[in-house]
């Protein structure tokens, strides 16, 4: 499957099945995260990887959306890494590195017949604190992951893009 083909197919999965993922294919998609592009190379992100199942409940507690998969990858960066634009005031790069990061992982998954669904419904310090994550690390994702459940299947508006004219402006 070439990556066009990739990124049509990929799909958010909300079922799986109660199996471990291989070692094999946990570490491609952790290996994938690890090379992502991120500013300045800083590489600020911070991946937590959560398979105990007490950990998972307690995660379950606090984001409704965790999908009772085997898996619950949290992504977050340090803020003592990620590069700050001295032209941009405020500005951090923590949480597009953390999104770019996040995304190379969703898509090695998906190759690997992993399913992954990026979820942003908690709140960053109850799942913080739940996990007992320092200060310097600002949670910005959550990544259930598993091999999906028999019948799993994309939403049907999966498959509805909008017009690239609608989307792209040449200037």
């Amino acid at each position: 499957m070439n990556f066009s083909e990739l990124a049509r197919a990929r799909y958010s999965v909300r079922a799986f099945q109660q199996k471990e993922i291989r070692d094999e294919d946990l570490n491609a998609i952790l290996e994938a995260g690890r090379v992502a592009p991120t500013a300045c190379n800083n590489q600020p992100q911070k991946i937590y990887v959560v398979k105990s199942p007490a950990l998972r409940q307690k995660l379950a507690a606090v984001c409704p959306c965790t999908f009772d998969a085997p898996t619950v990858i949290v992504m977050g960066y340090d803020k003592t890494r990620d590069w700050k634009n001295r032209r941009m005031p405020g500005y951090s790069s923590g949480e597009t590195d953390a999104a770019i990061v996040c995304t190379h992982m969703m898509l090695a998954a998906f190759e690997r017949g992993v399913g992954s669904c990026w979820v942003g419904v908690f709140n960053a310090e109850e799942v913080a604190n739940t996990l007992g994550l320092p200060e310097n690390v600002r949670v910005t994702s959550l990544l259930p992951i598993g091999y999906p459940a028999d019948g799993a299947k994309p939403l049907e508006m999966h498959s509805q893009y909008r017009d690239l004219d609608d989307t792209v402006t040449f200037l």
